[in-house]
């Protein structure tokens, strides 16, 4: 399975739970909002987020790990408030981490650009 699918399948899962929150009754109203920042968090998680954002990845794994435990005690206000606050972290991870893959990339571009200008005065000399 590419990424392509696995970030499909779970932008579909969270569709789905969106879907059945919405047509069920109002018992557990951030089922979705916790649902939602989980994918975030496993996203963030598959795009390097624990590697290059830390901090912001354990912030937002805490902040799910609350807001679950508010659902299980029917905080369903402060549930939903710790579940935006961890998907807001789990996303800045996600784009930290891609941000540094980027730099990466164009470090090592920089670098065989020198390496290649080395080369051709070397052998115009």
């Amino acid at each position: 399975m590419n990424k392509n699918s696995k970030l499909w399948l779970k932008v579909m899962s969270g569709a789905v739970v969106v879907l059945a929150v919405g047509c069920n009754s109002m018992k557990t109203p951030a089922t979705a909002d916790v649902a939602v920042s989980k994918a975030a968090v496993e996203n963030a998680t598959d795009a390097g987020g624990s590697e290059f954002a830390p901090a912001e990845m354990n912030s937002a794994r805490e902040k799910l790990a609350l807001a679950n435990k508010a659902m299980a005690s029917k905080h369903y206000k402060q549930a939903i408030v710790l579940a935006d606050q961890a998907e807001a972290d789990a996303k800045l991870a996600h784009s930290k981490a891609n941000s540094a893959k980027a730099q990466a990339a164009a470090d090592a571009l920089q670098a065989d650009i020198r390496f290649m200008r080395t080369e051709l005065n070397r052998v115009n000399q």
